[in-house]
């Protein structure tokens, strides 16, 4: 099994294979999820003592080695210590590099009116069977709201509605005084994949340079030739993270966030969560991650199908899994 939800991994593996790209292999762990994570960090700290302690011991010997070599008579005896030295630097295990993870940050939202979105009885059906039915929504300057409804209930529709992305059939949505809207789309829909990693950034924020957009893609983890990537051929991982570097500059007010840390793994996902706590702007967010909706700290909770709007509670976040 391969997966970033690490309560899943909690409960079913008893065996880990990780696989270290700095080293490239892969160390097994014939244990449980949160032993291995215990092991493997405990590893990390004797490894880092063993280095310390060898590089100590071979810089005192090589230090000795330089004092003595001046002199024939010890001159044999400081190669010596000069190769002792060496071959005790060369049976250390390389140093490992530390993963790399994605410097995820949103963006300073543009200054905008009291309420810069909202919505007026919107109906949408799809094969006459009815996924919205008269949804008002009042989205307030820095609100932060989450949708919550089973599967089939309407969440990414409403999204795609109030994104401008699917035309509602009947009611309207309300795009308010100084309104910015960034629509992260769950199925990565927005990008084109004909187009390349550097392109859809390149169209996202037209006013950034050549080297702004690479300093962006590289604290997103596109370095080197990743930036000449078509989008089709890019992971789930890869095209989440793209989608989010594509809002980094785009002044957005109001983030509409569909699912926003599927496909992420667990290092970048608390990059996304820590970053939308941070965001100081309206947010609405569709997602079945219970640390996403703790992250996003919810003051209201509209529940699909029945568009019913209620101040947030604890009581909610036992709905979240199951929505």
């Amino acid at each position: 099994m391969i997966s970033h939800d690490t309560r899943l991994l909690a409960a079913v593996v008893n065996r880990v294979f990780h696989l270290d790209p700095g080293r490239a292999t892969i160390d097994v762990h014939n244990t449980g999820w949160d032993t291995y994570l215990a092991q493997r960090a405990a590893d990390e700290r004797r490894r880092t003592r063993e280095r310390a302690n060898a590089e100590r011991k071979a810089a005192a010997l090589h230090a000795q080695a330089d004092r003595m070599k001046a002199r024939s008579a010890t001159a044999v005896t400081a190669r010596s210590m000069s190769r002792r030295a060496d071959r005790m630097l060369a049976a250390l295990e390389p140093a490992r590099r530390t993963e790399k993870t994605a410097r995820i940050r949103l963006p300073e939202p543009a200054p905008c009116g009291r309420m810069p979105l909202g919505a007026i009885s919107l109906t949408k059906s799809y094969g006459g069977r009815p996924v919205l039915d008269g949804v008002d929504l009042a989205v307030d300057r820095g609100s932060r709201l989450v949708v919550l409804g089973l599967n089939g209930a309407g969440k990414t529709t409403l999204l795609r509605v109030l994104a401008g992305e699917v035309t509602p059939d009947a009611g309207r949505v309300v795009r308010g005084h100084g309104l910015r809207l960034g629509y992260f789309a769950q199925e990565h829909d927005t990008l084109d994949p004909a187009g390349t990693v550097r392109g859809h950034l390149a169209a996202a924020a037209p006013h950034l340079t050549e080297g702004e957009l690479r300093g962006v893609l590289g604290a997103f983890l596109f370095s080197g030739d990743d930036a000449d990537k078509p989008v089709g051929v890019l992971s789930g991982g890869e095209k989440t993270r793209l989608a989010l570097a594509g809002l980094v500059h785009s002044g957005a007010n109001v983030l509409l966030l569909d699912e926003p840390t599927n496909n992420l793994d667990p290092a970048s996902r608390g990059e996304v969560l820590a970053a939308v706590g941070a965001y100081p702007g309206a947010v609405v967010m569709v997602t079945h991650d219970e640390g996403a909706v703790d992250a996003l700290r919810p003051d209201r909770v509209l529940l699909l199908p029945d568009a019913d709007e209620d101040l947030w509670s604890a009581e909610y976040r036992e709905l979240v899994a199951l929505s």
